[in-house]
């Protein structure tokens, strides 16, 4: 626009009028360049849907947009917004919309309480700059926030902040089903279950697969990365961490002011914060929520992968993996030295090599934790690897395995890590007694067979670089 008819506009107190811009998660909206304000048009449906919560699991997500959360909106501090809420005549149910950054009664939920195949409208002025939470706030307000209906809306202040390489929306929210996590098929809301801050599922942007595979984030060594984060709620408190990553900069609880070299941070329910971090080296960032039974147990577990040359000087990965006895050997140095035949004829005792190394996450008689860690007791996969493939089941132990399974009907899809200090008398001995108890029954393994199918192994690939 010509300066001299935008100064006209301002002088005489017409705003340049645009449409905003909105965006899917993880997706943000790009930066406001002009330096004036506007009246700015945001125009917002709710639609009710049913969408995947983890794999194999659905469930009638209540949205803003058809997404969990709903639409980025990006605004300047300053703008005028005229607001529209559409409530698809396919909808069962009246919504409403509270956004936090609007200064008046209720956030505008008064002013947009809509019935199936309505839309209302009503206009705010954006007074305070940050990232703010938006959010149903029909009764019962606890229900519509649980079922999926919160985003963020960003005020971009009149001195944006500074330019960076990637930006993305990430938002916490936890859900409540009937069925524990991980059962199958569309799963009913749970009041009890909501009420008791229970939640089955606790996940990043609507689904526990929403950032991992080839739906994880991206980015290249030598970027800079902001993330604007999010907790719908609708009851805990987020521990925001990035697993191998230090944020630089953190705009705590969404406003306007930084703190520095931050591990972790809090994000409440119905709150926010923006953080931001450099890219240094290559490799795969695991976003979590650092209350850490929710990642590995409930959900809230995303990926960003980086790609790009690896910097040895700041992570150099494994470089040495060598035995350590440590108190084992300085406990058998204090006892009663035994006789040299008493030595030669001490066995290992399989149950304690199993209660050592397995039963923390397979549990004491081999159960497993659904959704987790799948069962060895009466298990068809160790069955069969027992019976037809015991050198993939060597080798399972000693090197980890991750990836999808099934066992017994179920799937699974996790991190098992290799089970070190064994040597191949004691995982003989170990294998044999998981293999041919708690309802499993296969050939006995010896140190002999356990010595040929571990030199067997194909070797592991080599780092970048050969070294």
């Amino acid at each position: 626009m010509h300066v001299a008819l935008l100064s006209l506009l301002l002088s005489t107190g017409a705003l340049p009028e645009e449409k905003a811009v909105l965006t899917d998660p993880p997706n943000v909206p790009p930066p406001i360049t002009r330096t004036t304000p506007a009246k700015v048009l945001v125009e917002l449906e709710v639609v009710e849907k049913v969408m995947q919560l983890a794999d194999g699991v659905e469930y009638t997500f209540w949205t803003y947009g058809g997404t969990v959360p709903g639409k980025f909106i990006r605004i300047r501090e300053g703008d005028t917004v005229e607001f529209w809420l559409a409530n698809h005549p396919n909808n069962k149910l009246p919504h409403n919309i509270d956004l936090h950054a609007v200064t008046g009664p209720g956030g505008g939920a008064a002013s947009t309480f809509t019935a199936p195949g309505h839309k209302s409208r009503f206009t705010f002025k954006a007074l305070n700059p940050g990232l703010y939470v938006y959010h149903c706030a029909t009764a019962p307000v606890g229900m519509h926030i649980a079922n999926g209906m919160y985003g963020l809306i960003y005020v971009q202040p009149t001195k944006a902040l500074p330019k960076v390489d990637r930006e993305y929306y990430v938002v916490q929210g936890d859900f409540y089903t009937d069925a524990d996590f991980g059962q199958k098929g569309l799963q009913p809301f749970s009041m009890k279950r909501a009420i008791d801050e229970r939640p089955s599922y606790v996940v990043f942007n609507g689904s526990a697969l929403s950032m991992v595979g080839d739906r994880a984030l991206k980015g290249k060594v030598g970027e800079s990365v902001r993330l604007f984060v999010g907790n719908g709620g609708p009851n805990l408190v987020s521990s925001f961490h990035v697993i191998g990553e230090i944020f630089d900069k953190v705009y705590t609880e969404g406003g306007t002011k930084a703190q520095e070299h931050v591990q972790t941070t809090i994000v409440p329910a119905g709150g926010s914060a923006i953080v931001e971090f450099k890219l240094d080296t290559d490799g795969t960032y695991i976003l979590v929520d650092h209350s850490i039974f929710r990642t590995f147990n409930k959900g809230s577990l995303g990926m960003m992968k980086v790609e790009g040359p690896g910097k040895k000087d700041i992570y150099s990965g494994k470089e040495v993996d060598e035995v350590y006895l440590g108190d084992e050997a300085v406990a058998t140095s204090l006892k009663a030295t035994p006789s040299a035949s008493a030595v030669s004829s001490a066995k290992p005792d399989g149950k304690a090599l199993y209660v050592s190394s397995c039963a923390m996450c397979h549990q004491a008689e081999g159960q497993g934790v659904p959704g987790a860690f799948p069962p060895l007791a009466k298990s068809d996969f160790l069955d069969t690897l027992a019976n037809k493939k015991r050198g993939e089941l060597v080798e399972i132990v000693l090197r980890g395995k991750t990836g999808k399974i099934t066992v017994n009907g179920v799937e699974y899809n996790g991190v098992m890590t290799a089970v070190a200090g064994l040597d191949d008398e004691k995982l003989a001995t170990l294998l044999t007694w998981v293999t041919s108890s708690m309802g499993n029954k296969a050939p006995a393994f010896t140190a002999d067979e356990v010595k040929k199918l571990r030199e067997a192994l194909p070797e592991l690939p080599k780092p970048a670089g050969g070294h």
